[in-house]
């Protein structure tokens, strides 16, 4: 894949969140696996798990990220988040991009899921990256108040260049 394929929004995400090698990472909404590739060169000995509810998707991803699959460092399921099953504390980080569930209506079910994935110190990540500095503005007022009625303790909300809100489980 190259640079001018892969868009800005996944690049800098990835970045935002600072991988470890050794990170068991979860993406929710993987699309056509081009975060999950990029996940993958940071990891060293750490795995990388996708969900998408599109089998369309979760078939371009796999196809995508064929060796990383054969080598275990990643991991795809088509499902949908709320169908998910994942063991406790199975997880150091998740993210998300451009999943609007998480702002656009109560997300409670999805939350408490993720919650109970998290290992101890993990963090969530919500990216978005928003058609203008409104849209953008109402994203970051409309998340945390979610995040911290599930029991999330929201670390950092920033606008630009995307919406990134990180929290950790209380």
């Amino acid at each position: 894949m190259t640079a001018a394929a892969t868009p800005d929004r996944l690049v800098r995400a990835v970045e935002m969140m600072g991988v470890r090698p050794a990170d068991r990472v979860l993406e929710i909404g993987c699309g056509r696996g081009v975060a999950v590739a990029l996940v993958c060169e940071r990891l060293a000995g750490g795995t990388v798990t996708a969900i998408d509810r599109s089998a369309t998707a979760t078939a371009a991803a796999r196809e995508r990220n064929a060796a990383a699959l054969a080598a275990g460092t990643a991991v795809l399921h088509n499902t949908a988040l709320e169908d998910a099953a994942f063991e406790d504390g199975a997880f150091d980080q998740v993210f998300a991009v451009n999943v609007n569930l998480f702002w656009v209506r109560s997300p409670a079910r999805e939350l408490r899921l993720i919650g109970r994935w998290l290992a101890p110190g993990g963090r969530l990540h919500l990216f978005w990256q928003p058609p203008g500095e409104a849209k953008a503005a109402e994203i970051a007022a409309k998340v945390p108040p979610h995040l911290m009625a599930e029991g999330f303790h929201v670390e950092t909300v920033t606008a630009s260049p995307l919406v990134h809100v990180t929290a950790r489980r209380s």
